[in-house]
This record gives structure tokens, sequence and C-alpha cells, in this order.
């Protein structure tokens, strides 16, 4: 399965739907993860930290939404 993680667009919604942690365990279990870029920032996670965990980093939100066959969200889309 393809689950992509956009940035939250909210004011003030620093929360991030996907930690790292949870990006290795999904990548672990065969799945790909692809997070939009600087979508862990306003949580501590760098987009380095989700590639090391095995995501990959998609340039804005228009890539991240049609390619995944889920999304996750803080708030709702």
């Amino acid at each position: 399965m393809r689950i992509g993680v956009p940035r939250e667009i909210k004011t003030n919604e620093n929360r991030v739907a996907l930690v790292p942690a949870g990006a290795e365990a999904l990548v672990a279990a065969g799945h790909a993860v692809q997070i939009e870029r600087g979508a862990g920032e306003g949580s501590g996670f760098s987009d380095e930290i989700y590639v090391q965990a095995g995501a990959t980093i998609a340039p804005d939100a228009a890539t991240t939404w049609p390619d995944a066959d889920m999304i996750l969200k803080v708030k709702e889309p």
C-alpha cells in the first residue's frame, strides 16, 4: 500500500500524522510511505529522519495526494 502524509495547513497545527518510527514500521511491513516536504518540522522531525526511516519525500501536497492509496492526516481534509 502507498501511504501519503501531507503537511498540515491549518493555522497553528504543528502535529504530523505519522512519526518517523511509524514510518519505519510501515516500510518494514512492506508499505511505501511518502511524506510531504516539511510535514514533520512543526513536531521536530526533519525530512532526513523520515528518509532514514525508509520514507520518500514528496515536493508538495499535489504530489502526495494522488499517488497514495491511503492518506494520514491530523485534521480532516
